[in-house]
């Protein structure tokens, strides 16, 4: 999972690793982040906000952020400043 992502950002506690994000990007136009989790023990503590912020930055402020939730997070992404997009497509996988 890890090898192929260009941005792995992750949080550690006393050297528990409580966060992780992973994206691919071409660090000049867009920036996908393809996942986010942080340790339910370890939520609503601002770490995956900063997750977010630090996978930017690390594919450049210039690209375009841009990530899939999952039903049970969508409420979360507009409180941290993201916006919808309405214009998504997609090719579901193949079971």
């Amino acid at each position: 999972m890890l090898r192929h992502a260009d941005v792995v950002v992750t949080a550690r506690d006393a050297g528990h690793l409580v966060g992780v994000s992973r994206a691919v990007t071409d660090f000049s136009y867009c920036c996908y982040l393809s996942d986010l989790a942080v340790d339910i023990d370890y939520q609503r503590q601002g770490i995956g906000k900063r997750l977010i912020e630090e996978t930017h930055a690390a594919a450049g402020e210039t690209t375009t952020l841009i990530l899939v939730a999952a039903p049970a997070a969508e409420a979360y992404y507009p409180r941290i400043g993201m916006q919808r997009l309405t214009s998504c497509w997609a090719i579901p996988r193949k079971r």
